[in-house]
């Protein structure tokens, strides 16, 4: 049995986008355990609901399971109660890491940046323009404190078997026949979710502390991005569709990763959309 086999691993928000495909990738490997707060989860068990707002419910949990890897993917920036959840929930995950000793790998974003000094460094001084930016933020000083720790910068979550919620307001919107606006002026590295969750098992064992940048290595304008997922989805009527430009104080325009650190360190490839695309075509083509 390898070492990777042989490890506990909690995932945290394992009911969401990310947090689905990561716990059904992670049991293939490792002794896993999801919990979930909002979410339905979609595995053959239930999992563990867990409110992460809840410090001594998170610290009994970790008490009792003693996991040595902790992959935090909660928080949400949909959340009524978005600070909490990723402050506080942020904390008390930390506080179970240190109780059980555990390695901590932290799930963060591009938006953390302003968005006028692209392409960004795991180096370069977070300056958040909005709410969600700041509490991951404000949540990436929290995990800085631990010993043991990978805080995962990434970036819009794709996959090519389900919309998810990057996409869902799209979809949702041109069949309602609202109008809709493409960003021709905000830029972006898309990420498959199957790359990003792959990364981050890899980066459960693998001897790394701090900050990493994980995208797709094709950077992308929101409009270039949304047009490839719409056709993809085979979604033809886009009557109400514009590309138009972004407010540029209120989203950050470029938030594209210097992604050389993750390159040379992972062996999982950070793939750029059209490569993932046509591998999906070719395969679809074989079936």
């Amino acid at each position: 049995m390898s070492a990777a086999a042989r490890r506990r691993l909690w995932i945290t928000g394992g009911s969401g986008f990310v947090g689905r495909r990561l716990v059904s990738l992670a049991r293939q490997h490792y002794d896993a355990r999801y919990t979930y707060f909002s979410g339905h989860p979609s595995q053959s068990d239930a999992g563990d609901r867990l409110d992460v707002r809840d410090r001594e419910a998170v610290l009994a949990l970790a008490r009792g399971w003693s996991p040595d890897v902790i992959i935090h993917a909660a928080g949400s920036d949909t959340s009524a109660d978005m600070d909490r959840v990723i402050l506080q929930g942020t904390e008390h995950v930390c506080a179970a890491a240190r109780a059980c000793a555990a390695r901590l790998i932290f799930l963060s974003t591009d938006v953390v940046f302003d968005g006028q000094h692209a392409p960004y460094r795991e180096a370069d001084p977070p300056r958040p323009l909005h709410a969600y930016g700041r509490a991951k933020a404000a949540a990436e000083e929290i995990v800085a404190a631990l010993d043991d720790y990978v805080i995962v910068r990434t970036s819009l979550v794709y996959d090519l078997r389900e919309v998810g919620h990057n996409f869902d307001w799209l979809l949702r919107a041109l069949r309602q026949g609202e109008p809709v606006t493409l960003f021709t002026n905000q830029w972006r590295n898309p990420i498959w979710r199957e790359t990003l969750c792959q990364a981050l098992l890899e980066l459960a064992w693998r001897a790394y502390v701090g900050v990493l940048h994980v995208a797709g290595i094709q950077p992308l304008t929101r409009a270039e991005f949304g047009l490839k997922m719409l056709d993809w989805w085979g979604i033809t009527d886009r009557a109400t569709l514009t590309l138009g430009a972004g407010d540029g104080h209120r989203w950050p325009a470029d938030c594209r990763l210097d992604l050389s650190r993750a390159t040379a360190l992972l062996q999982t490839p950070l793939l750029g959309i059209d490569t993932v695309l046509r591998q999906a075509a070719a395969h679809t083509q074989r079936a």
